[in-house]
């Protein structure tokens, strides 16, 4: 039995252990920080609709062989027969919709769309997933090092920051892409094309990663767990790795989310202005491309690809702004 409490007015109050004798253990007991940032998350009902289509986007690319050779989709084989070789457009209403071509087909050989949006699906999240992770380590590790030492690193990694952001990337990405299209480094084809994009794309967008590492670097740098590890003798690199780099998780994270959309539109941009993914390979970008002279005949032939492009970035954007504000102590 729990004896009172006597408090000052001679009134008994019953100790704390006794309030709280009725309240099973598993009511009481604390959350991590991914606990509370998971409740968090799935509280905004935007943002977990956003992830689940990420998902499958996600499983889509990765799935896109097994799902044609199971549904036997070609997004290469021609039917001429259901083309109008007079107004280059698709016999039937809808761009050539029907069971057999749910969204349509190209208006100039026949071609399924569908089995061209699942094959151009892999092309797009492979472009942008690689030059994400190249900007992520690039940027990660000259931010964490220009934030933590500052003086005259900072000084050269900032300046070097400022110097790759001056760049005409677009222009740049076009040169290069270009001039590497008949073959370097013992690649040619589409292993070529995809390993171009994801270097010109993730190496000359760093900085922006950089940048926001180093701001967080600089507040993390003075706190009281970097203060104990340097007086436990910790030395530089123990600290980077180990104590910082732990703490930016959720940073780099956020930005990740909101940059793979970024880098799959400009993997379309290339694309599209002809020195990305070259046909018969089909891309987003590639089949808008391929429509801009055939709008009037077959505006749908355009809407498919721009609607697969814009939910995958809308996708990808709502769960980089959930992550964000759940990952954000904060944030209400």
């Amino acid at each position: 039995m729990t004896a009172p409490i006597e408090t000052t007015h001679g009134q008994a109050e019953a100790q704390p252990e006794a309030i709280l004798s009725g309240v099973e253990r598993s009511q009481i007991e604390g959350r991590s920080l991914g606990q509370i940032a998971w409740m968090r998350f799935k509280r905004d009902k935007v943002a977990v609709a956003g992830g689940v289509v990420v998902i499958l986007l996600v499983l889509l690319a990765i799935l896109a062989k097994p799902i044609e050779h199971i549904f036997g989709l070609d997004p290469t084989a021609f039917h001429q027969d259901l083309v109008d070789p007079v107004r280059v457009a698709p016999k039937g209403p809808f761009g050539g919709m029907s069971w057999a071509h749910p969204l349509g087909i190209d208006p100039q050989f026949g071609r399924d769309l569908l089995a061209r949006i699942i094959e151009g699906s892999w092309v797009s999240m492979l472009v942008a997933t690689g030059a994400t992770i190249l900007s992520n380590i690039i940027g990660t590790v000259l931010g964490v090092i220009a934030g933590y030492y500052g003086g005259w690193v900072d000084s050269l990694i900032s300046r070097l920051m400022d110097t790759f952001l001056a760049f005409p990337l677009l222009l740049f990405a076009i040169s290069i892409s270009a001039s590497l299209q008949d073959g370097a480094f013992g690649m040619n084809g589409l292993p070529l094309r995809i390993s171009v994009l994801i270097f010109v794309i993730g190496f000359f967008n760093w900085p922006y990663m950089g940048r926001i590492v180093r701001g967080q670097t600089l507040s993390l740098r003075e706190r009281e767990f970097v203060e104990a590890a340097r007086s436990m003798g910790a030395r530089g690199p123990f600290i980077l790795f180990k104590e910082l780099l732990p703490n930016l998780v959720a940073p780099i994270l956020v930005y990740s989310t909101l940059l793979i959309p970024t880098n799959i539109l400009f993997e379309a941009a290339l694309s599209f202005l002809g020195v990305g993914i070259a046909p018969p390979q089909a891309s987003w970008g590639g089949m808008l491309n391929d429509a801009v002279d055939l709008f009037y005949a077959d505006p749908q032939y355009m809407v498919v690809p721009g609607i697969a492009i814009f939910i995958t970035v809308l996708a990808f954007n709502l769960l980089g702004d959930g992550l964000r504000d759940a990952l954000d102590p904060r944030s209400k």
